[in-house]
């Protein structure tokens, strides 16, 4: 779809329907004021109009076309001329951010709803260079040679098991004379199968959206590099296949990561938030004021607020709640949640400094994903979690403009987050 800004009269527009807002009213629908030059245009019987063809102005859409031919079955050519009349700046500037954040929610998903053996770490990384390329942002794909150099033990320890070698992508909008840091990290597990510790088979027919986390970040730095917001934002995507291989990371085997720190696997299902580590480490060459993940990285999140709600976490409560007014004012669902501290304890290993997944855990299993992350957050640095597990794939029928499938969830949240960064408000 091409989006055109026009502040030509309605009636003067070339069209073959026009949409105008209503009202609902105690005696019917009321034309919104911007309609105007529309009544005129029919004589003052708009509102008449609008009676006979019954509309009420209760929320449903609608739109009639020139020779009274319903607007959804007149032939559309290549694509649709859709035109936003704005008869102010403000209006113009909010319909292209619109478009912007629905390009880069369309992208998500539609990374999202890949096949597996169409979207492995590689292919993610090339489209990744892809988006670069288009929107002018800094790339650096580190592959399992370098990954190997630098110590990403979470990220090869994932990756082994897969024919498909893992990738660390790193992104950056780096605008002349920003002056704060903003990083964003999206788990990429392109395929789950939950390696050795395998997963049930029906929990497997759902998990090429594991790399969902990975696919809100590359959509948010298109729409941050699209709309030129004067923060600098750095994205990384951790990419892996996680599979059963006869390489695959074994449980019990011990995990040097990023910055040093070892980790006991105790579950290989656990595999998310051992990509996310490593790059959560890794963050702090970039002096970053405030670090954002997102991962659909729990069945907890799940099971505690459902498919529709997903999880902030954070070491910081003012950031959590900032994060949470930022995704609602980004249109998205997101619920504060708390890290206790007593929890951390279930982290403990007697062979490494931490495990993956405590062995006896029954309960708290999002926080204490996100307790383990915290681990791996530079000193003083503010930093929020959030587990989109249950909103980034939707296995129901569509509903509102969420349609089936991949979702695009966190996506608007991360650019809300950037904006709010940009505009001082975090």
């Amino acid at each position: 779809m091409t989006l055109h800004i026009s502040e030509a009269s309605p009636h003067l527009v070339a069209a073959d329907a026009v949409v105008i807002g209503v009202t609902k009213q105690a005696d019917g629908a009321l034309p919104a004021s911007g309609a105007k030059d529309v009544d005129e245009a029919l004589g003052g019987a708009l509102a008449q109009t609008l009676a006979t063809l019954g509309a009420t102005g209760e929320g449903r859409l609608g739109a009639v076309a020139p020779e009274g031919i319903p607007a959804q079955q007149r032939p559309q050519g290549h694509g649709a001329s859709l035109t936003v009349l704005a008869h102010n700046g403000g209006a113009a500037q909010a319909a292209q951010r619109a478009q912007v954040l629905a390009d880069a929610v369309s992208l998500v998903r539609d990374l999202v709803n890949t096949g597996p053996s169409d979207l492995v770490p590689a292919t993610l990384a090339a489209r990744a260079e892809q988006v670069a390329a288009d929107g002018g942002l800094g790339i650096t794909v580190l592959d399992e040679a370098a990954l190997a150099a630098g110590g990403y033990g979470g990220i090869l320890g994932v990756g082994q098991g897969s024919v498909h070698p893992p990738r660390l992508i790193r992104l950056e909008h780096a605008p002349e004379g920003a002056a704060r840091t903003l990083v964003l990290a999206g788990k990429g597990i392109t395929f789950d199968s939950g390696g050795l510790s395998l997963k049930p088979a029906k929990s497997m027919e759902t998990m090429k959206s594991d790399m969902s986390g990975a696919a809100a970040v590359l959509g948010a730095m298109q729409a941050v590099a699209a709309l030129a917001l004067p923060v600098r934002v750095i994205g990384y995507l951790p990419a892996a296949e996680n599979m059963p291989g006869g390489t695959a990371q074994r449980p019990s085997d011990v995990l040097t990561m990023f910055g040093g720190m070892t980790v006991e696997v105790t579950n290989t299902d656990a595999e998310g938030r051992l990509v996310l580590a490593d790059a959560i480490a890794a963050s702090a060459a970039d002096s970053p004021d405030i670090i954002i993940d997102v991962a659909t990285l729990t069945g907890a999140q799940v099971v505690a607020l459902g498919p529709l709600v997903g999880a902030v976490m954070a070491n910081d409560d003012g950031l959590r709640d900032a994060v949470v007014d930022a995704a609602r004012r980004a249109g998205e669902a997101m619920w504060p949640m708390p890290l206790p501290a007593e929890l951390a304890k279930g982290l403990e290993s007697a062979v490494a400094d931490l495990v993956n997944l405590p062995p006896d855990a029954r309960g708290g299993g999002m926080l204490l994903a996100g307790l383990f992350l915290q681990e791996f957050v530079p000193s003083g640095v503010r930093w929020a979690h959030l587990d989109i597990a249950g909103p980034a794939f939707n296995q129901s029928a569509p509903h509102g403009y969420t349609p089936k499938g991949g979702t695009g969830a966190a996506t608007r949240t991360l650019v809300q987050v950037a904006q709010d960064m940009a505009d001082g408000r975090l």
